[in-house]
């Protein structure tokens, strides 16, 4: 017994030196970020290189692509990179040239998108995003590694994203996200909070739909982990009324409660949720437990096929699986209609923007 401490000390060095070695040995991977002078990629960026978008032994060379008029601002950013010594940084490629920044990448986040001023209409906002995602589309196409696998960001996420595919014929459909994980996040938040447990003892509430005010957080299938093993989160608040209101209302307005607060969007939380994203997309989700991503529609729960529609999903080995087999109560199949409805309506406004 004496000798237990010595041989737990061995194993723990042996574990440590396993994982330097495979950092050693690991290829740095390319990871493309669009708009990257603006908050969400100067809060974005230190969380990739510190591992958390692809885990703590995978090296990575950042390519941040941004206008002319932020390219002073995207130089500072590489600078500060630089600065903080981060043995997972192999290399940062600033540029405005997009077949540079596309030149074999791997993932992709895409942060870039015209943001929608006070009085402008909805297909004006479709049309700028339209031609911003069809060049992006373009050259990512002919210049990123062959299976790039690609996060959008940028409002209207899951039309950007859908524009995104349709130029980009070689990518894999599956390979073309948006992110709903913020709101994912956001919705786990509200229930431990309500449930006064920790964030990390909820997992599978599910965004259904658009990442917009239609989205629907829906907690029916949501779990929390007691003492007395796990319970469902329905029975636990045991109040409808919370669950089919401000529960709903709070997370689709948060981003809007957020700017109130503090005259700034949510940039540090959507950073958080899109290294979330990519991380169990590339690495996988744990036994058990399911995510939300915005993702191409199959027609799955009856919702039409080719809108890019957030789903429960699981991943394993850089693929992603629709959740398949739950229940949906009357009151969830009016509320997923009605944001499919809208995506159906944004498809065809975007596509009316192509002619």
């Amino acid at each position: 017994m004496a000798s237990l401490p010595l041989v737990q000390r061995l194993t723990k060095c042996w574990q440590t030196s396993s994982r330097i070695i495979a950092s050693v040995l690991k290829p740095p991977v390319k990871i493309l970020v669009t708009g990257a002078a603006g908050q969400i990629g100067y809060a974005i960026m230190p969380m990739i290189a510190r591992g958390k978008m692809l885990g703590p032994d995978q090296p990575v060379i950042i390519h941040m692509l941004d206008i002319p008029s932020a390219s002073e601002a995207s130089g500072g950013l590489k600078m500060e990179l630089i600065d903080s010594a981060l043995p997972l940084l192999r290399g940062v490629v600033a540029t405005t040239d997009v077949a540079q920044a596309c030149k074999d990448v791997n993932f992709v986040v895409m942060l870039a998108g015209f943001p929608r001023k006070e009085g402008m209409e909805r297909k004006e906002l479709l049309s700028k995003n339209v031609a911003i995602y069809k060049a992006q589309a373009s050259a990512l196409e002919q210049h990123a590694a062959p299976n790039c696998k690609i996060l959008v960001v940028a409002n209207p996420a899951n039309t950007n994203a859908l524009i995104l595919k349709e130029f980009a014929p070689s990518i894999p459909p599956k390979n073309i996200t948006c992110l709903t994980r913020l709101d994912h996040n956001r919705a786990l938040g509200q229930l431990s909070e309500r449930l006064n447990v920790h964030v990390g003892d909820v997992k599978n509430v599910i965004i259904w739909g658009n990442h917009s005010s239609t989205q629907y957080p829906d907690a029916n299938h949501a779990i929390v982990k007691t003492e007395f093993g796990e319970k469902s989160a329905k029975e636990l608040v045991a109040n409808d009324t919370w669950l089919k209101g401000e529960f709903i209302s709070t997370v689709q307005q948060r981003g809007a409660a957020i700017i109130k607060a503090r005259k700034q969007s949510s940039s540090l939380s959507a950073a958080s949720a899109a290294c979330d994203h990519m991380h169990d997309w590339i690495l996988g989700t744990p036994k058990g437990t399911w995510v939300s991503m915005g993702v191409y529609s199959d027609g799955a729960y009856g919702i039409p096929a080719g809108i890019i529609y957030s789903f429960p999903v699981t991943c394993n080995k850089g693929e992603w699986s629709i959740v398949q087999g739950l229940k949906i109560d009357e009151f969830s199949r009016a509320k997923m209609e009605a944001t499919a409805n809208e995506l159906v309506e944004e498809k065809n406004l975007a596509y009316s923007c192509l002619n």
